[in-house]
């Protein structure tokens, strides 16, 4: 597991919209990649070993995933920003990926556009 940083920048909250999310999926050669988990846009370019083109956590790249992180999910169709359904369990989980970003990527902006059903959460 990769440490905590201790050289990350104040988070920023420049507004994307899911699909404007989707150009930093890290396809393209030289464009930054972004997470967004819960409404927060990280850059995690520096780890495209894990979230470029092809690699093990690609299919959370250009979207916010929270579902899918939350339940352990690497399906596609999980792949969602609509966690509301998430049971107590998969909600830790989600809170700890969370968590775990905040310590380890810059966030880069706030997704404007996400689900009614997590907005508040």
């Amino acid at each position: 597991m990769q440490p905590a940083r201790a050289d990350l920048l104040p988070p920023k909250d420049d507004p994307f919209t899911l699909e404007e999310l989707k150009k930093y999926d890290g396809t393209v050669e030289g464009m930054p990649i972004y997470v967004s988990i819960k409404g927060d846009v990280f850059e995690v370019t520096h780890r495209s070993d894990v979230y470029g083109a092809g690699k093990s956590y690609n299919i959370f790249a250009g979207t916010d995933g929270s579902k899918g992180l939350g339940m352990s999910s690497l399906k596609a169709e999980h792949a969602v920003p609509n966690y509301s359904g998430l049971d107590e369990k998969d909600m830790k989980t989600l809170n700890d990926w969370h968590a775990f970003f905040l310590k380890r990527y810059n966030i880069v902006g706030r997704v404007s556009d996400l689900p009614d059903a997590v907005k508040n959460k």
